[in-house]
Protein backbone atom coordinates (compact mmCIF):
# COMPACT_ATOMS: atom_id res chain seq x y z
CA UNK A 1 0.00 0.00 0.00
CA UNK A 2 1.63 3.73 -1.21
CA UNK A 3 0.84 6.40 1.50
CA UNK A 4 -0.95 9.06 -0.38
CA UNK A 5 -2.35 12.82 -0.47
CA UNK A 6 -5.79 12.84 -3.00
CA UNK A 7 -7.43 16.57 -4.25
CA UNK A 8 -10.81 16.12 -4.73
CA UNK A 9 -13.80 18.13 -4.24
CA UNK A 10 -17.12 16.82 -6.65
CA UNK A 11 -18.74 13.67 -6.95
CA UNK A 12 -16.27 12.12 -9.53
CA UNK A 13 -13.21 13.07 -6.85
CA UNK A 14 -15.05 11.32 -4.04
CA UNK A 15 -15.41 8.58 -5.81
CA UNK A 16 -11.95 7.96 -6.75
CA UNK A 17 -11.05 8.81 -3.21
CA UNK A 18 -13.58 6.48 -1.63
CA UNK A 19 -12.15 3.52 -3.92
CA UNK A 20 -8.28 4.61 -2.96
CA UNK A 21 -8.75 4.67 0.84
CA UNK A 22 -9.86 1.10 0.38
CA UNK A 23 -6.56 -0.18 -1.23
CA UNK A 24 -3.47 3.09 0.09
CA UNK A 25 -2.95 5.11 3.21
CA UNK A 26 -4.61 8.58 2.41
CA UNK A 27 -2.93 11.01 4.90
CA UNK A 28 -4.93 14.03 3.66
CA UNK A 29 -7.52 15.10 1.51
CA UNK A 30 -7.04 18.56 -0.07
CA UNK A 31 -10.89 20.07 -1.57
CA UNK A 32 -12.01 23.28 -1.89
CA UNK A 33 -14.22 25.15 1.02
CA UNK A 34 -17.45 24.66 2.21
CA UNK A 35 -20.01 26.30 -0.69
CA UNK A 36 -23.95 26.83 -0.46
CA UNK A 37 -25.81 24.38 -2.14
CA UNK A 38 -29.70 23.30 -2.83
CA UNK A 39 -32.77 25.28 -3.07
CA UNK A 40 -31.71 26.85 0.33
CA UNK A 41 -28.21 27.77 -0.54
CA UNK A 42 -26.72 26.17 3.02
CA UNK A 43 -23.32 25.93 3.25
CA UNK A 44 -22.27 22.18 2.93
CA UNK A 45 -19.31 20.25 2.42
CA UNK A 46 -18.02 18.98 -0.62
CA UNK A 47 -18.87 15.38 -1.82
CA UNK A 48 -15.00 14.49 -1.21
CA UNK A 49 -14.68 15.88 2.32
CA UNK A 50 -17.70 14.17 3.00
CA UNK A 51 -15.94 10.64 2.73
CA UNK A 52 -12.88 12.02 4.31
CA UNK A 53 -14.96 13.03 7.41
CA UNK A 54 -16.33 9.44 7.67
CA UNK A 55 -13.25 7.32 6.65
CA UNK A 56 -11.33 9.68 9.46
CA UNK A 57 -8.84 11.35 6.82
CA UNK A 58 -7.55 14.76 7.76
CA UNK A 59 -9.43 17.74 5.80
CA UNK A 60 -7.24 20.52 4.36
CA UNK A 61 -9.29 23.36 2.65
CA UNK A 62 -7.52 26.70 1.36
CA UNK A 63 -9.17 28.93 -0.46
CA UNK A 64 -6.23 28.92 -2.89
CA UNK A 65 -2.78 26.98 -3.10
CA UNK A 66 0.71 27.93 -2.17
CA UNK A 67 3.92 26.75 -0.74
CA UNK A 68 2.68 26.82 2.97
CA UNK A 69 0.46 24.26 2.53
CA UNK A 70 1.95 21.12 4.12
CA UNK A 71 0.97 17.75 2.33
CA UNK A 72 2.57 14.51 4.30
CA UNK A 73 2.72 12.32 1.15
CA UNK A 74 5.07 11.91 -1.82
CA UNK A 75 2.67 11.72 -4.58
CA UNK A 76 -0.92 13.49 -4.59
CA UNK A 77 -3.78 11.94 -6.89
CA UNK A 78 -5.82 14.95 -7.91
CA UNK A 79 -9.27 14.09 -8.96
CA UNK A 80 -12.06 16.50 -10.08
CA UNK A 81 -10.13 19.35 -7.50
CA UNK A 82 -11.02 22.59 -9.23
CA UNK A 83 -8.80 24.92 -7.87
CA UNK A 84 -5.36 25.76 -9.79
CA UNK A 85 -2.04 24.17 -8.62
CA UNK A 86 0.48 26.20 -8.95
CA UNK A 87 4.31 25.03 -10.16
CA UNK A 88 5.83 25.56 -6.57
CA UNK A 89 4.50 23.19 -5.78
CA UNK A 90 3.76 20.86 -8.58
CA UNK A 91 7.88 21.06 -8.24
CA UNK A 92 7.91 20.16 -4.67
CA UNK A 93 6.62 16.27 -5.25
CA UNK A 94 4.18 14.00 -8.26
CA UNK A 95 1.01 15.25 -8.45
CA UNK A 96 -1.04 12.59 -10.92
CA UNK A 97 -4.56 13.64 -12.72
CA UNK A 98 -7.29 11.22 -13.05
CA UNK A 99 -9.27 12.59 -16.24
CA UNK A 100 -12.10 10.55 -17.69
CA UNK A 101 -11.33 11.33 -21.35
CA UNK A 102 -8.99 9.43 -23.27
CA UNK A 103 -6.34 12.40 -23.72
CA UNK A 104 -5.42 14.27 -25.54
CA UNK A 105 -9.19 14.19 -26.49
CA UNK A 106 -11.71 15.92 -24.29
CA UNK A 107 -8.92 18.22 -22.12
CA UNK A 108 -10.87 20.29 -19.85
CA UNK A 109 -13.54 20.58 -17.14
CA UNK A 110 -16.42 18.48 -19.02
CA UNK A 111 -14.94 15.88 -20.37
CA UNK A 112 -17.37 13.63 -19.57
CA UNK A 113 -20.61 15.76 -20.74
CA UNK A 114 -18.86 16.28 -24.12
CA UNK A 115 -18.04 12.82 -24.48
CA UNK A 116 -21.71 12.28 -24.64
CA UNK A 117 -23.17 15.07 -26.18
CA UNK A 118 -20.57 14.68 -29.29
CA UNK A 119 -22.03 11.14 -29.39
CA UNK A 120 -18.64 9.53 -28.55
CA UNK A 121 -18.68 5.52 -28.76
CA UNK A 122 -16.26 5.00 -27.00
CA UNK A 123 -14.00 7.12 -24.22
CA UNK A 124 -11.75 5.99 -21.12
CA UNK A 125 -9.68 7.43 -18.10
CA UNK A 126 -6.29 8.51 -18.14
CA UNK A 127 -3.63 9.02 -15.35
CA UNK A 128 -1.22 11.44 -16.12
CA UNK A 129 0.93 14.15 -14.59
CA UNK A 130 -0.11 17.51 -13.48
CA UNK A 131 1.57 20.42 -15.13
CA UNK A 132 1.22 24.11 -16.10
CA UNK A 133 -1.12 23.34 -19.04
CA UNK A 134 -4.32 22.16 -18.60
CA UNK A 135 -4.46 18.41 -18.72
CA UNK A 136 -1.32 18.18 -20.83
CA UNK A 137 0.91 16.52 -19.09
CA UNK A 138 2.86 13.23 -20.04
CA UNK A 139 0.56 9.93 -19.74
CA UNK A 140 1.03 6.89 -16.84
CA UNK A 141 -1.56 4.69 -17.94
CA UNK A 142 -5.11 4.88 -20.09
CA UNK A 143 -7.88 2.34 -20.29
CA UNK A 144 -10.39 2.75 -22.93
CA UNK A 145 -13.99 1.83 -22.44
CA UNK A 146 -17.12 1.86 -24.62
CA UNK A 147 -20.41 4.33 -24.04
CA UNK A 148 -23.76 2.95 -24.60
CA UNK A 149 -26.37 4.38 -26.49
CA UNK A 150 -28.18 4.76 -23.22
CA UNK A 151 -25.11 5.82 -20.61
CA UNK A 152 -25.93 8.97 -18.89
CA UNK A 153 -22.60 10.94 -17.23
CA UNK A 154 -22.99 9.20 -13.74
CA UNK A 155 -22.73 5.71 -15.23
CA UNK A 156 -19.32 6.84 -17.18
CA UNK A 157 -17.99 8.88 -14.01
CA UNK A 158 -18.85 5.43 -11.91
CA UNK A 159 -16.72 3.17 -14.74
CA UNK A 160 -14.04 5.68 -15.20
CA UNK A 161 -13.81 5.77 -11.27
CA UNK A 162 -13.43 2.20 -10.91
CA UNK A 163 -10.85 1.75 -13.88
CA UNK A 164 -8.87 4.94 -12.73
CA UNK A 165 -7.92 2.95 -9.06
CA UNK A 166 -6.84 -0.18 -11.14
CA UNK A 167 -4.67 1.70 -12.93
CA UNK A 168 -3.32 3.98 -9.97
CA UNK A 169 -3.14 0.62 -8.53
CA UNK A 170 -0.30 -0.44 -11.26
CA UNK A 171 1.03 3.04 -11.70
CA UNK A 172 1.65 4.09 -7.70
CA UNK A 173 4.62 1.88 -7.20
CA UNK A 174 6.83 3.30 -9.98
CA UNK A 175 5.14 5.89 -12.76
CA UNK A 176 6.73 5.89 -16.13
CA UNK A 177 5.74 8.55 -18.38
CA UNK A 178 4.75 9.20 -22.13
CA UNK A 179 4.12 12.49 -23.62
CA UNK A 180 0.69 13.17 -25.17
CA UNK A 181 0.21 13.29 -28.40
CA UNK A 182 -0.03 17.18 -30.31
CA UNK A 183 -2.78 15.11 -32.60
CA UNK A 184 -6.44 14.60 -31.71
CA UNK A 185 -6.22 17.28 -29.07
CA UNK A 186 -10.40 18.77 -28.40
CA UNK A 187 -11.37 20.81 -25.11
CA UNK A 188 -14.25 20.19 -22.96
CA UNK A 189 -15.48 23.90 -22.10
CA UNK A 190 -17.38 24.58 -18.89
CA UNK A 191 -21.29 23.48 -19.70
CA UNK A 192 -23.63 26.23 -19.25
CA UNK A 193 -26.89 27.30 -19.10
CA UNK A 194 -27.14 27.35 -23.29
CA UNK A 195 -25.64 23.34 -23.47
CA UNK A 196 -29.19 22.65 -21.00
CA UNK A 197 -31.57 24.19 -23.02
CA UNK A 198 -33.44 21.32 -25.46
CA UNK A 199 -34.46 22.75 -29.17
CA UNK A 200 -37.12 20.03 -29.84
CA UNK A 201 -36.18 20.84 -33.50
CA UNK A 202 -33.05 19.16 -33.16
CA UNK A 203 -32.82 15.44 -34.23
CA UNK A 204 -34.23 12.66 -31.61
CA UNK A 205 -30.34 11.28 -31.06
CA UNK A 206 -28.81 14.63 -30.52
CA UNK A 207 -31.37 15.40 -27.91
CA UNK A 208 -31.40 11.96 -26.30
CA UNK A 209 -27.34 12.17 -26.01
CA UNK A 210 -27.81 16.05 -24.65
CA UNK A 211 -29.89 14.34 -21.90
CA UNK A 212 -28.04 11.75 -20.87
CA UNK A 213 -25.07 14.33 -20.73
CA UNK A 214 -26.24 15.81 -18.17
CA UNK A 215 -28.27 13.19 -15.99
CA UNK A 216 -28.26 12.63 -12.90
CA UNK A 217 -26.20 15.44 -12.00
CA UNK A 218 -26.96 18.68 -13.86
CA UNK A 219 -30.08 18.77 -16.00
CA UNK A 220 -31.47 19.56 -19.35
CA UNK A 221 -33.88 22.21 -19.65
CA UNK A 222 -37.07 22.43 -21.56
CA UNK A 223 -40.61 23.38 -22.10
CA UNK A 224 -43.08 20.57 -22.29
CA UNK A 225 -46.68 20.63 -22.35
CA UNK A 226 -46.60 24.61 -21.73
CA UNK A 227 -44.61 23.48 -18.48
CA UNK A 228 -40.68 24.36 -17.93
CA UNK A 229 -39.23 20.68 -16.78
CA UNK A 230 -35.74 19.37 -16.49
CA UNK A 231 -35.81 16.37 -18.54
CA UNK A 232 -33.30 13.65 -16.81
CA UNK A 233 -34.17 10.59 -18.75
CA UNK A 234 -34.81 9.78 -22.53
CA UNK A 235 -35.03 6.98 -24.91
CA UNK A 236 -34.63 7.07 -28.99
CA UNK A 237 -37.61 4.30 -30.47
CA UNK A 238 -38.73 4.49 -34.32
CA UNK A 239 -36.43 7.88 -34.98
CA UNK A 240 -38.81 9.59 -31.75
CA UNK A 241 -37.87 10.93 -28.73
CA UNK A 242 -39.68 9.43 -25.93
CA UNK A 243 -39.59 11.43 -22.37
CA UNK A 244 -39.23 9.12 -19.33
CA UNK A 245 -38.28 11.05 -16.42
CA UNK A 246 -39.24 14.51 -15.87
CA UNK A 247 -39.08 17.03 -12.87
CA UNK A 248 -41.59 20.51 -13.31
CA UNK A 249 -40.13 23.30 -11.41
CA UNK A 250 -40.38 23.55 -7.69
CA UNK A 251 -41.10 20.12 -7.71
CA UNK A 252 -39.57 16.07 -7.38
CA UNK A 253 -38.54 13.80 -10.16
CA UNK A 254 -41.70 11.94 -11.63
CA UNK A 255 -42.34 9.92 -14.51
CA UNK A 256 -43.42 11.13 -17.94
CA UNK A 257 -46.51 9.16 -17.06
CA UNK A 258 -47.15 10.85 -13.70
CA UNK A 259 -46.33 14.56 -14.90
CA UNK A 260 -48.95 13.96 -17.61
CA UNK A 261 -51.82 12.66 -15.51
CA UNK A 262 -51.25 15.83 -13.14
CA UNK A 263 -51.29 18.04 -16.01
CA UNK A 264 -55.23 16.67 -16.23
Amino acid sequence: MAAIAVAATASFGADVLERLADRHEVTAVLTRPDAPRGRGQKLAAPPAKEVALRRGIPVLQPDRLGTDIAIDADIVVVAAYGLLIPESLLERGLWLNVHPSLLPRWRGAAPVERTIMAGDAETGVTIHRTVKELDAGPIAAQRRFPVGPDDDAGAVFARAAEFAVELLDDVLPEPTFVPQSDDGVTYADKITAADRELDWSRPAPELHDRVRALSPHIGARGVVEGRRVLVWRTRVADGELELLEVQPEGKRRMTYEEFLRGLR
